[in-house]
């Protein structure tokens, strides 16, 4: 597999939809600064998966943060279901906790085919979670808290995200997709 068009068509989707859409307030600044880390792993397993991920933890723990903000660990080709992806989760959180980073490093989660428990698999909100690759994003706590030093900021980012994805509508969003993913 090649990497560079697994980074490419990450890179456009952060511009275009967590940027362009103000998903995150965390991504203008380590975008612009070229300081997220892209890293596609082969992996096809989960257990190929952790030992990326274990590795992405130490490295991004070790990183000056100047350098390496954060990292978007990518793995087309391991937990390509969403329900697999979604039982990963749990296994990837007991990683961070035992290398010991929690309160350190928190993994957000990304995935073409992301629902929301209770959400229909066609409703707008689930595309606030909705990358073109299954992907693990490694956030260093520190980051997120300088951000929005206010705990309630960081709470109501996931209802301002459903409101403005309700406000452009499906359509709208299914069409910037499509342009976005047909773009050089």
């Amino acid at each position: 597999m090649e990497h560079q068009p697994v980074v490419d068509d990450t890179r456009r989707w952060i511009a275009s939809i967590v940027i362009g859409l103000n998903l995150c307030p965390f991504a203008r600044k380590a975008f612009r600064e070229e300081t997220i880390r892209y890293v596609v792993t082969e992996a096809r397993e989960g257990t190929d998966l952790l030992a990326a991920l274990a590795e992405e933890l130490k490295a991004l723990a070790a990183a000056p943060r100047e350098s390496v903000e954060t990292t978007l660990l990518i793995h087309p080709a391991a937990m390509r279901d969403f329900l697999d992806y979604n039982d990963f989760l749990g296994e990837a959180d007991d990683l961070v906790e035992r290398l010991g980073f929690t309160g350190v490093i928190q993994i957000a989660s990304f995935h073409p085919d992301y629902q929301f428990a209770g959400v229909p698999a066609d409703a707008v909100q689930n595309y606030t979670n909705r990358s073109p690759y299954p992907m693990l994003h490694l956030l260093r706590e520190v980051s997120v808290e300088e951000v929005a030093e206010d705990p309630q900021t960081l709470a109501d980012i996931p209802r301002r995200n459903i409101k403005a994805l309700n406000t452009l509508g499906r359509e709208k969003l299914l069409k910037l997709l499509e342009e976005k993913t047909d773009a050089p």
